[in-house]
């Protein structure tokens, strides 16, 4: 049950969800901080103004990644405290902070992974058309340009983007993300401008810092047919828009033929020549993010025939959200990533749980999370012994943190952070120190 002898291991988190201080040291708005105040968008009432307080806690909780011996560390940056405005002159003391960060990682051997984008998105831009702007691919290439030119060395490791997919559909489709929009007919516009500025993102972090690794991080998932002994054109169409539209035009350069002409249409005034060109600047990784997978059915709605549903079987096993436990979703999609995709190096840069927990005399005892990482490990390493080119695991997340439309609620930590109090006392789980064993055998 060995892992790959170099093999990373790591824990992550997202700038909004565990820093606070949303308007500290020159900090802008971004469009989680706006959306948070609107009324009913988050089911605790919460915001993520103070959250798990890690912009002031930063070195007490990288203290506590050390000593449970995690050896890297994913983490997203806040745009709107690098540029308040989005674009202009940057925030030096947005910069410093980041600076100390990644020095403190690394001085305790942590070896930072930084995510450029994990959807929050500086409020200025949105008031300009957010990513319905073409814009605003640009400006993001130029944020991550200066981002890395800025840090110099102190990283390596860089993520363009996380999950574009959920961003476009529960963001700017569904409204039930940030910024909140209902913009049914104008998602494939959104997706086009967030692969676009991915691409020109890759090529400027090459010039900003020749010898880091770049990749993206997507969300993918196993779909299934609600009858298992088809696969009609429906479930085809959904599998086009959930997987293979963020897959075929990164390593292909082409759009699924079942979505091409509805993604063309709604772009007709945005593309230029060369696009595609740019969207698929090689990469060095591609970063997937799994926790379970997706059951469709036919359904007549506009723009879509499929409609993702539940499993209703007696047996399964559910996590507090609702999802449904699938391990073998995970080894189908790596290995369908191997045969479809020439098999490129993929980091693991997401996968967790959550349960509603309490804690009892000092300790949490989540055997529940430990036998879901176990599973999906297990489904990761079969997919390693058949040849997938899989090079690390990061579990989502280090600590529990403001857990978007769900408020602190739901608990994804391997550390336990204590909101009911306000200390936000931080209490490593059961699961924190079995993550722990195991990445000293490197061996489930």
């Amino acid at each position: 049950m060995d892992f790959p002898k170099d093999f990373v291991w790591g824990t992550a988190t997202a700038a909004y969800q565990i820093e606070g201080a949303w308007n500290a040291d020159g900090k802008g708005d971004s469009i989680w901080d706006v959306f948070c105040r609107k009324r009913g968008k988050i089911k605790t009432g919460e915001t993520g103004d103070v959250s798990a307080s890690h912009y002031a806690r930063y070195k007490e909780d990288i203290a506590l990644m050390a000593k449970l011996g995690y050896p890297a560390y994913r983490l997203s940056v806040s745009w709107p405290r690098i540029f308040p405005a989005g674009t202009g002159a940057p925030n030096q003391k947005g910069l410093d902070f980041y600076k100390r960060l990644l020095d403190e990682l690394n001085a305790n051997g942590i070896e930072p992974w930084v995510t450029l984008y994990h959807w929050d998105l500086p409020q200025a831009l949105q008031e300009k058309g957010g990513w319905h702007n073409r814009q605003t691919a640009q400006a993001f290439s130029d944020y991550a340009g200066t981002f890395a030119e800025e840090m110099a060395d102190r990283a390596s490791r860089y993520i363009t983007l996380n999950e574009p997919m959920v961003h476009t559909i529960i963001g700017h489709m569904l409204g039930q993300h940030a910024p909140g929009l209902y913009k049914i007919f104008s998602g494939y516009r959104v997706a086009h401008n967030l692969l676009l500025g991915h691409g020109l993102a890759v090529q400027a972090l090459r010039a900003a810092a020749p010898k880091a690794l770049v990749g993206i991080t997507h969300h993918l998932t196993t779909v299934d047919n609600i009858r298992h002994d088809s696969y009609p054109a429906y479930a085809r169409k959904a599998d086009a828009f959930l997987n293979r539209l963020w897959l075929d035009t990164i390593y292909k350069g082409t759009l699924p033929a079942e979505i091409e002409k509805q993604y063309m249409f709604q772009n007709r005034k945005n593309m230029k020549n060369g696009d595609f060109d740019i969207v698929k600047t090689p990469i060095d990784f591609l970063g997937i993010n799994n926790y379970t997978r997706n059951i469709v059915r036919h359904r007549l709605l506009p723009h879509f025939n499929f409609v993702p549903i539940l499993p209703n079987q007696p047996d399964i096993l559910r996590t507090a959200m609702g999802w449904e436990e699938y391990p073998e979703g995970l080894y189908r999609l790596l290995s369908r990533i191997r045969d479809e995709y020439g098999n490129p190096p993929v980091y693991i840069t997401e996968n967790g749980v959550a349960y509603l927990e309490n804690i009892e005399e000092g300790k949490i005892r989540d055997r529940n999370r430990i036998n879901f990482l176990h599973n999906y490990l297990s489904a990761t390493l079969r997919a390693i012994r058949e040849g997938a080119d899989v090079r690390g695991y990061f579990v989502w997340s280090f600590m529990d943190n403001f857990e978007w439309a769900e408020g602190t609620k739901m608990t994804f930590g391997l550390v336990h952070v204590d909101y009911r109090d306000g200390t936000l006392k931080r209490t490593p789980k059961d699961s924190a120190f079995w993550f722990s064993e195991l990445i000293k055998r490197n061996s489930l």
